[in-house]
């Protein structure tokens, strides 16, 4: 699974890693013929990941061993849209990575539009890109979803590697590991 590629450092450095499965990913794919089609399609998506992400933090915080006022939301490419709304919208989330990410070339429905939410995001988010990706160029994409980001100025950042859509893994490890160091702690 290419998750363990961007995650499993995290695990290394002593840190829970909750990997979401949400509708219609991996094997919760609906068959090719039952899958919804039409303009509700992305909203109805969008709407199940985020109760999705919900419950499964609700289960965080059931657990005793771990600590439930520390959460932080990680995404790669589609995740990192994703997380541009997630992080306005679920409190528990102290602080995100986006990594090849930004806004869509095809906007979705508004009420799913990280456009319409990154004003309201307020938690520490780090944006990990490419100069030359080309799902998500900079100046059009990238540069535009990191300015509208509500976080006061001093508690974003946007790093960019000399890389494609996917930044090097050696870049992407110093950056998360340090920014969830500063805004989740220190491992215990």
């Amino acid at each position: 699974m290419v998750e363990e590629l961007f995650f499993d450092f995290i695990v290394r450095n002593g840190r829970a890693v909750l990997l979401m499965v949400g509708r219609d990913m991996y094997e919760r794919r609906a068959a090719t013929g039952a899958r919804e089609r039409g303009p509700n399609r992305q909203r109805d998506l969008v709407t199940g990941w985020s109760k999705d992400l919900g419950r499964s933090i609700d289960y965080l915080e059931t657990r005793n061993d771990l600590v439930r006022d520390k959460v932080g939301y990680c995404g790669v490419s589609s995740s990192a849209w994703f997380g541009a709304i997630q992080a306005a919208l679920e409190p528990r989330i102290k602080a995100s990575i986006l990594i090849a990410g930004g806004l869509v070339r095809q906007r979705p429905p508004p009420e799913v539009d990280p456009f319409h939410f990154a004003p309201r995001v307020k938690t520490p988010v780090l944006m990990i890109n490419g100069r030359y990706d080309s799902h998500f160029p900079v100046e059009t994409n990238q540069l535009i979803l990191f300015r509208l980001l509500g976080t006061p100025e001093h508690d974003k950042r946007h790093v960019l590697f000399e890389s494609g859509h996917i930044p090097p893994m050696q870049g992407i490890i110093k950056e998360a590991l340090d920014w969830l160091d500063r805004y989740l702690g220190p491992v215990m």
